[in-house]
């Protein structure tokens, strides 16, 4: 549930020069020695595998062995050779690809998905999470299968397969190394080369990662060992040089993917999780044990860092900057000694570019995109809310408005994620927005990333409550600043965004337009409805069964007379996490109660609607309706 209204609607279908030409880096990975990095790179048309050294920036080879494919999961093996994905969309297949400085050759062949490939300390075995036969894309943002026949007795199994660099044949059959019915959702070789550490779950992939264990696979067998059963969610499991203790980020996460948290280490022969970064005011949203040490990558208030961690001490930050960082495996990538860093770097002003060096002095390398209109001024704003420390962005037009101008809020999913700065390109929503002539507001309410772990864990069984609160002082503290025109603002939001869009028209008649994206009207009917129940229970404490009232608490059905406010609906006809349902039901009692109200579901659409042509119809029905209700309010 962590997609933003924003985000799902950043393709448009007529793209203006100036975004065709967006230089975009994919997939990073940089080599183990910190010398080259690796990135999936185009300019508008199709990617192709690009190599850089890192003292300059300059391309040193590109790979394209498949003209009609798109390529991901790119990794280096120890000795610095490149291990990448080659998928063909119409044979349904994905090729592990070996390259070396000459050649480029196919290691196998599956039939079905495959994703994260790593190649043992040795650098004779590749490991990658295969599903053989997929139904449907990996993780329950995707569109979901259609529910016919017998539910609920067949699910896609993500397992791990391991090939032999140099006796793999490319057209031998796939055979997982670990058992059927167990999700392998992440991994890491241990230092030995005999086993994996993972985090992994019985059953239904999409809908378990909120109970998943880590555990210990054997490299020969298969076998499966429990390492720890961890209280709250966990991401990034990776072994220690020594062999001997497994680090992880551990959460109140709402969405597999979405990482946040603190630092836990457990013991590899096994035991209980011992967090070594409590009470930071910080999130910590990657982490690497590379021989120099633990590196992380944290969000602290409106400053992302790339930073090193010793147990028992406070993460020491190096690189620090407002903006947005991301590679291949997670955040950042790190160099085996931990020295060297890159990512891909961006905030609201600057398009994407790589940046790599020493982890306290990473430098830009490329410069493909510099000449990128800034089209929004940005602001980081701070408040202070019943004792929370909040942050959100403020972003304003160039050019600023004469007089008082409207504002559309948006809030972004989850609840845990934050919003972080992006290019706006000139098909984004928001670079939309600002066109039109709103200021565009994006808080950062409690239950969001960026404070630490008890501000996230601060909405639980309190949802629309206090980050309501959040987020009404939030704008508060913008007409302070800017020149707001306090009887023309709006609300919007996709997935977690989506409910508080219905539940803030329960809770105040401050907004006079509101664009709801995948949003939950009925946490009851929620709950029997959706293919990822389990992500509730950390937030609710108990099953909707077991306590009913707390989930009729919060859901804008049960007050639906309260509600005046114009919306505008839109869903996924196969939204796995948010069924199209829960629209139905708050469009239903809407119209019922005669509130000016629009519902489109778009066909064989995921969650929050992110295909180019059916997002760039959403944005432009948000925008006249905002342009109808909160322009010229009536």
């Amino acid at each position: 549930m962590r997609l933003t209204l924003a985000a799902a609607l950043l393709v448009a279908t007529a793209v203006p020069t100036s975004a065709q030409s967006l230089h975009q880096y994919g997939a990073l990975a940089l080599s183990p020695a910190g010398d080259r990095i690796a990135t999936v790179e185009n300019n508008g048309t199709r990617g192709v595998v690009t190599i850089r050294g890192v003292a300059d920036g300059r391309v040193l080879r590109t790979i394209d062995p498949c003209a009609t494919c798109s390529y991901s999961g790119l990794t280096f093996t120890p000795g610095g050779d490149l291990i990448f994905l080659v998928r063909d969309g119409t044979a349904g297949t994905v090729r592990l690809t070996y390259a070396d400085a000459r050649t480029t050759r196919t290691v196998a062949t599956i039939a079905g998905i495959a994703q994260t490939p790593r190649v043992s300390p040795d650098g004779k075995r590749i490991a990658v999470l295969v599903t053989l036969g997929a139904a449907k894309e990996s993780g329950a943002t995707q569109a979901g299968v259609r529910m016919i026949g017998e539910i609920g007795e067949k699910s896609d199994e993500q397992r791990l397969a391991v090939f032999d660099i140099a006796a793999a044949t490319p057209a031998a059959t796939v055979t997982p190394l670990s058992p059927a019915g167990r999700y392998i959702y992440e991994y890491d070789w241990t230092p030995d080369g005999r086993g994996f550490v993972a985090t992994t779950a019985l059953g239904n992939g999409d809908n378990n990662w909120w109970v998943a264990t880590l555990d210990a696979i054997d490299a020969r067998t298969g076998a499966v060992r429990s390492i720890a059963k961890p209280t709250t969610q966990l991401n990034q499991p990776r072994v220690s040089p020594d062999g001997r203790t497994v680090a992880y980020v551990g959460g109140l996460m709402s969405d597999f993917g979405s990482i946040g948290g603190d630092v836990f280490t457990v013991p590899l022969a096994g035991g209980s999780p011992r967090n070594i970064t409590a009470g930071a005011k910080s999130t910590v949203t990657t982490i690497d044990w590379t021989k120099g040490g633990l590196r992380t990558v944290t969000l602290a208030g409106d400053q992302v860092q790339l930073g090193t961690l010793t147990p028992g001490q406070a993460v020491v930050p190096g690189f620090a900057k407002p903006a947005s960082v991301s590679a291949g495996d997670g955040r950042a990538v790190f160099s085996a000694d931990g020295r060297i860093a890159a990512a891909v770097v961006q905030d609201y002003e600057h398009a994407p570019a790589l940046y790599a060096g020493p982890i306290g002095a990473l430098r830009q390398l490329t410069h493909d995109n510099d000449a990128a209109p800034a089209l929004v001024t940005a602001r980081s704003i701070t408040w202070k809310n019943e004792g929370y420390d909040v942050q959100g962005w403020l972003l304003a037009p160039r050019i600023t408005p004469v007089g008082k101008a409207p504002m559309i809020t948006l809030v972004h999913g989850g609840p845990s994620s934050a919003s972080m700065p992006g290019y706006l390109s000139e098909t984004s929503l928001n670079a939309a927005l600002l066109k039109a002539g709103y200021y565009v507001f994006l808080p950062n309410p409690r239950g969001s990333y960026g404070q630490g772990e008890a501000f996230t864990a601060a909405n639980k069984r309190d949802f629309g409550g206090g980050d309501l609160r959040d987020i009404l002082a939030g704008i508060d503290a913008v007409e302070r600043l800017a020149p707001i025109d306090d009887t023309r603002l709006g609300l919007g939001g996709c997935s977690y965004g989506g409910f508080m869009a219905m539940w803030a028209n329960t809770q105040t008649d401050r907004f006079k337009g509101i664009v709801a994206g995948a949003g939950l009207s009925n946490w009851v009917s929620y709950y029997g409805t959706n293919g990822i129940d389990q992500w509730m229970l950390p937030f609710f404490g108990k099953s909707m069964y077991d306590d009913m009232k707390a989930y009729e608490d919060v859901s804008a059905i049960y007050q639906a007379k309260r509600a005046k406010t114009p919306t505008f609906i839109y869903v996924g006809e196969r939204d796995i996490e948010v069924p199209p349902t829960q629209s139905i039901e708050w469009w239903h009692a809407l119209k019922d109660r005669n509130v000016p109200v629009s519902l489109v579901i778009y066909p064989d659409a995921g969650h929050c609607v992110t295909g180019p042509e059916q997002s760039a119809d959403v944005r432009q029905r948000a925008i006249a309706w905002y342009d109808r209700y909160v322009k010229t309010p009536r």
